[in-house]
């Protein structure tokens, strides 16, 4: 969340598109070279399936396979799931790699001095004023109201109608509503209330899908336009409705506006100091709730998808659920409160695993300042793009085991009960090093809130058939959504609080 998110560069699958076009049906996986595009062979045939393909690559090539480049590209790409490969470039030699300028022109929809697309000094200036923002007294204190303001006001009355109608819902975009409402609450302290009954069109959420999308494959530049548009139109009106609070003295209001990271820059709080240009407000505004909206939703989407398929976990979690929260008879509230969702391993431990098999960012890049050699033993230098696919780590055998295509939340947790912590480089979701996320514990406490209060009480049920596959984009949303039918759950409390 936040920093987390390096996103894949702008020439990813321009490049990768002519990666892989016969290989895949032979038995050797490995790409070969054409005259003229060097190995820039065509994934055409494949690429609705493009992480799987690259997570064979790089499971037959031992984690790690360079990519010459052609009068095309001009550069080399280096693929790599290797966690060793990713302690050095990310962690251990962290100076010595960088973003780029290219990369910042592609992604200029997040800005150039947001935390998302810059470098060096900068970046360090953006990370510890984001990072004061979070840990502020204030910000712990607006998590534990709205959060269950959220659940109460909105996600319950919603799915409670849902159930009673017995209508067909899209989950995953009634938990982008949920996640985006949540992240408009602390970016600029107005709740659009998207998560209601009516369903009202979403604006600005949708408009950074349709860019993202855009984003990756650019011939859809009609699309990155309109969201654009949508974006800045979202970020103006929002801040003239908070120009107009502070002149009218209602900031002062013990609301749950009162913290957010606009009124902070519009007030030039201690935290972010004297009012910044308006162009690093709108990146960092833009960047939050993208962060916190896109992957807490996506986590949550495939979250509640595996556990359809694994009904012995939602078993689990819900017996997890009645042994440590208080009851208090039927639609009673649980006596607890978000700083006791620790208790819940058996969940969490569930979360970490969905976040390893489906990461919502699946790939990250970096390039060298300096030439450089990996522990992989490859040699790269500026002119090479190196690609660390999360999606193709979960899926090597020398990294997660024979097991490592399997839902197991059970690997995440100790022989004590406890949860089991892996380091970063393997367990990349959140990021490794200096840019490690550092709304990772926020991100979970939306996610155990959100998926126990549904779980507590409602059943839902994936409808049958449902085509279930990863959307060619950025961000790892899923292609068709996630249809599903929800039904209460008798005798059951009604939200955490």
């Amino acid at each position: 969340m936040f920093d987390s998110l390096a996103f894949p560069q702008y020439f990813i699958f321009p490049i990768i598109f002519f990666l892989f076009l016969h290989h895949f049906r032979k038995i050797n996986p490995t790409p070969w070279n054409l005259p003229l595009l060097g190995m820039l062979a065509s994934v055409i045939l494949n690429i609705n399936q493009l992480h799987d393909k690259v997570a064979q690559i790089l499971e037959k090539t031992k984690g790690s396979f360079m990519i010459k480049g052609s009068w095309v590209a001009q550069y080399d790409m280096f693929l790599t799931s290797d966690p060793a490969n990713v302690q050095h470039i990310m962690s251990t030699n962290f100076s010595k790699y960088h973003k780029g300028s290219e990369g910042r022109k592609r992604f200029d929809i997040f800005g150039e001095t947001g935390l998302f697309n810059s470098d060096f000094d900068e970046w360090k200036h953006q990370r510890k004023l984001a990072r004061a923002f979070i840990n502020h007294q204030k910000f712990q204190q607006l998590m534990a109201k709205i959060v269950p303001e959220m659940i109460e006001r909105g996600l319950i009355p919603v799915l409670d109608h849902v159930s009673e109608e017995k209508m067909l819902v899209d989950f995953q975009d009634l938990l982008k509503r949920t996640t985006f409402d949540f992240a408009c609450l602390i970016a600029t302290g107005h709740n659009p209330n998207s998560l209601s009954v009516g369903f009202p069109e979403m604006g600005f959420p949708d408009a950074v899908d349709d860019a993202c999308e855009a984003i990756l494959i650019r011939h859809l530049e009609k699309k990155l336009a309109n969201g654009w548009r949508t974006i800045d139109q979202f970020w103006e009106k929002q801040k003239s409705m908070k120009q107009e609070e502070i002149e009218k003295g209602m900031e002062a209001k013990e609301d749950e506006g009162i913290y957010s990271l606009l009124n902070c820059y519009l007030s030039g709080h201690e935290v972010t100091g004297p009012t910044p240009a308006e162009k690093v407000m709108r990146d960092n505004i833009t960047a939050l709730i993208f962060a916190t909206e896109g992957t807490t939703s996506i986590a949550l989407t495939w979250f509640f998808w595996l556990v359809s398929k694994n009904p012995f976990a939602e078993t689990k979690i819900r017996e997890e659920l009645k042994r440590n929260f208080s009851q208090e008879g039927f639609n009673k509230p649980p006596l607890v409160r978000l700083n006791e969702l620790n208790k819940l391993v058996y969940l969490h431990a569930a979360l970490c695993e969905t976040l390893r098999l489906y990461p919502p960012v699946p790939f990250e890049i970096r390039i060298p300042l300096q030439p450089d050699v990996l522990p992989s033993g490859h040699q790269v230098n500026q002119n090479t793009h190196v690609l660390i696919s999360a999606y193709s780590m979960a899926r090597m055998t020398s990294v997660w085991g024979e097991d490592c295509r399997e839902f197991k939340p059970e690997r995440w947790i100790t022989e004590d009960g406890r949860i089991r912590h892996e380091p970063p480089h393997k367990f990349f979701s959140f990021n490794a090093g200096p840019r490690i996320c550092i709304g990772k514990d926020i991100a979970f406490t939306l996610m155990k809130a959100t998926a126990a209060s549904i779980i507590h009480n409602y059943d839902v049920q994936v409808v049958k058939n449902h085509p279930v596959t990863y959307n060619l984009s950025i961000g790892f949303r899923m292609k068709h959504g996630l249809l599903a039918r929800v039904s209460k759950r008798s005798a059951q409390p009604r939200h955490i609080n």
